[in-house]
């Protein structure tokens, strides 16, 4: 997925099996380490469950700042031996990392025991604020006995790009250079080739007994119950000063008010379910988490770690996903996106004028253009699904102001859709990359070997995706809706007529009656690649797919050669290169899934909505922090066993935080008509582990309201708890 994640494509099309620089090795499997993460801003950390970071073959462990590993290691012993973990958590709002931990049997030189385990407890406290990361460390003496300790901390900055993390060799690096050493600190720093001097400043307090390039001790003697207190910063490009226990307490209180702050904004969820709760929780706080303040508005950034930055896809669905809980996301998005559009044509990033980013970055690499993501372009479905998410931002917020504002980039993602998308003039948008170093394939299923035929050969491009055409389609009816709203009524009958005439074209072209479903793609030579993958559920999400054609594809949809259990694969069974535990031949991926649910539900099938929404809920359960991650294997779901695990999976990623978020939406059948600013609940329906949900501070057009929907029988009542402003709440069965 260059949305990124591993993408797995050769050289060229047809060549070998030989990975490009943007393949991401499964060294390590990141399910195995369950990674504890921080972040915030450009900034962020991995580390294992002691608060380590052990950078090895497929580690992403360290802490990175605007795509660069600044510190590659960072290990904790207690008189020469690691301590023995007793817990590891994250705040529920995910602001802080607590490791608590004990000391091991410690033996003297001789072999003789000389303290006995689980008497001296350290806590380690961390978290990041502004390119630092902060931590207070806890040393408390248990025994009877007073005790002498030697705490030790080594590190290590190897200062390596992103992609070189990710498995991408280099024949030249910058330089290294001296460490400046202190007597309570020391600076690490490297020039790479782009000319740049990168640092990682660590500071303590208090002095340690020892300092070098590598490692400072602490000697410390214990009375019975006495601790000490370690302050560790570590800053990233920064030059700090002040004591730094009064800045560990400053930053920690800025931290936790932004990420009350904003969360506030948004409504809030409880239901019957305190698992379901806990699940939501989580999502909330990752979005949160991954959100990051651009001059134009909050950005999620889409997962850690390794697509910690700006996608366009990838944040475009998140604010579709999260759009009722919380506009702003989407404004944000829209707005940064806009800021970001190209208007040259420059093949080396697969720019064209109008087009919306795929992705940044600004790492060394990129600066040299030794990976092409500076500012990188090579999505065919960013554009259109920019122009469905200002559309359906306009129907949530009746925001017309942010319109009027985004409508030259709106025209220019439109102008952009016909004269650049439509690369052969047959009506359907088409990729192909320009440059040999470019992606492969550019959309969501963005993996070498993802679109192909039926026996399995590969496609060949330019080629037309069954999703993007329908992202299309709901571009050009956003784009009417739109101009309607601003007034531009000349305008408005030409882009219905290309929604129109697409939506039979497309019909004509992808659907099979053979195999009741869209095809997967067309490929250059407009031959269909008759293959039943989870794309065709998006054109349900859309409403290009013919209302006639809906039944037969929910049919496909949820039998079992495509519904795991957990949720619809991404490729069916019954494929050629079905591989369950492939990337994106057989997977399941929660923002897909998402995506399709709405689509259901929008054609009246909100029970088989619910079954997606049962299945991933249920997967949660057996995931750690509750939390989704970006994708996990298509094996079937069995009976007392939980879902089988992707290895290197991101998690947090965005797309799957708001996918619960989103499926509660389709199921209730949430709607917001801003012009009589009112909340309507169209047929709602509850899955069967939810009795009942209250949404608290539903914002609409200056008014709010709290409201709870209860079970009664085969219905679901809708209850209206307290209403501020003109918002009224309506109800269809």
């Amino acid at each position: 997925m260059d949305i990124g994640a591993p993408v797995r494509h050769p050289v060229s099309a047809g060549q070998g099996r030989t990975p490009t620089q943007f393949f991401i090795p499964a060294a390590a499997s990141l399910q195995e380490r369950r990674p504890r993460t921080l972040k915030h801003g450009d900034t962020f950390a991995v580390f294992d469950h002691n608060g380590d970071a052990i950078s090895g073959p497929g580690s992403p462990e360290g802490l990175f700042h605007r795509d660069t590993r600044y510190l590659s290691h960072l290990y904790l012993t207690i008189d020469g031996q690691r301590p023995l973990l007793l817990s590891s958590t994250l705040r529920d709002d995910n602001a802080t990392l607590t490791c608590d931990l004990t000391n091991p049997d410690l033996f003297d030189s001789g072999g003789q025991l000389v303290v006995e385990h689980d008497l001296l407890h350290l806590r380690r406290s961390r978290f990041l604020w502004d390119g630092v990361c902060h931590e207070r460390l806890a040393v408390r003496n248990f025994d009877e006995h007073r005790r002498q300790v030697k705490v030790e901390i080594s590190f290590a900055a190897d200062f390596a790009d992103l992609f070189e993390v990710r498995g991408m060799h280099r024949e030249r690096r910058g330089d290294m250079q001296t460490p400046e050493i202190g007597s309570d600190h020391i600076v690490l720093a490297y020039v790479g080739l782009d000319g740049r001097r990168r640092a990682t400043t660590l500071r303590f307090d208090p002095i340690p007994h020892e300092i070098s390039a590598d490692h400072a001790t602490f000697l410390f003697d214990l009375e019975p119950r006495q601790a000490r207190i370690v302050v560790i910063e570590i800053a990233c490009d920064r030059v700090t000063a002040g004591p730094l226990r009064r800045s560990f307490g400053a930053a920690l209180r800025k931290a936790r008010q932004a990420l009350r702050s904003s969360s506030a904004r948004a409504a809030g969820i409880e239901t019957s379910n305190e698992i379901f709760n806990e699940a939501v929780r989580r999502s909330i706080s990752d979005l949160y988490m991954l959100i990051t303040d651009k001059p134009e508005g909050p950005y999620p950034y889409a997962g850690i770690p390794w697509f910690s930055t700006v996608f366009g896809r990838d944040a475009l669905i998140t604010a579709l996903e999260t759009l009722w809980l919380h506009p702003a996301i989407a404004r944000g998005v829209l707005s940064h996106l806009a800021s970001k559009q190209a208007t040259d044509i420059d093949p080396a990033t697969d720019a064209e004028p109008g087009k919306i980013l795929h992705e940044v970055r600004y790492g060394e690499m990129a600066e040299l253009r030794e990976v092409p993501f500076r500012c990188y372009y090579g999505s065919i479905d960013s554009t259109p699904l920019f122009v469905m998410l200002a559309g359906a931002y306009l129907d949530r917020t009746g925001d017309i102001v942010t319109l009027r504002r985004l409508w030259p980039s709106i025209e220019a993602a439109l102008d952009w859709i016909e004269r650049f998308g439509d690369r052969d003039g047959d009506g359907f948008l088409e990729y192909g990359r320009q440059t040999d170093d470019g992606l492969i394939n550019q959309g969501w299923k963005d993996s070498h070997d993802s679109v192909f035929h039926a026996d399995g050969t590969l496609a060949k491009g330019p080629i037309a995706l069954a999703e993007v055409q329908a992202y299309a389609y709901g571009a050009w009816r956003a784009a009417a809706a739109i101009a309607r709203a601003l007034g531009l009524t000349d305008r408005v009958a030409g882009f219905e007529n290309r929604a129109r005439v697409l939506r039979a074209a497309f019909d004509e072209a992808f659907f099979d009656e053979q195999l009741g479903t869209y095809v997967l793609a067309l490929d250059g030579e407009k031959k269909p690649c008759r293959v039943r993958a989870s794309n065709a559920g998006h054109t349900l999400l859309t409403g290009i797919a013919h209302p006639d054609r809906a039944a037969v594809l929910a049919k496909v949809l949820m039998a079992s050669t495509s519904f795991s259990g957990w949720g619809v694969r991404t490729l069916a069974t019954t494929e050629a290169r079905y591989n369950p535990m492939s990337y994106h031949n057989g997977s399941v991926w929660p923002h897909d899934n998402a995506l399709i649910a709405a689509g259901l539900a929008r054609y009246g099938f909100k029970r088989e909505a619910a079954r997606i929404f049962e299945g991933l809920f249920a997967a949660s359960t057996y995931i750690d922090l509750r939390r989704l991650p970006e994708l996990f294997c298509g094996f079937a779901r069995q009976h007392t066993r939980g879902p089988t695990f992707y290895p290197v999976a991101c998690a947090p990623q965005a797309w799957a935080a708001g996918a619960p978020l989103y499926m509660l939406q389709s199921c209730l059948g949430l709607g917001f008509d801003p012009s009589p600013v009112q909340i309507t609940f169209d047929e709602p329906m509850l899955p069967e582990f939810l009795g009942d949900v209250t949404i608290r501070n539903l914002v609409l057009d200056g008014g709010s309201a709290d409201i709870t929907l209860r079970r009664s029988g085969s219905q679901v009542v809708v209850d209206v708890l307290d209403r501020r402003g003109p918002v009224r709440v309506v109800t269809t069965a």
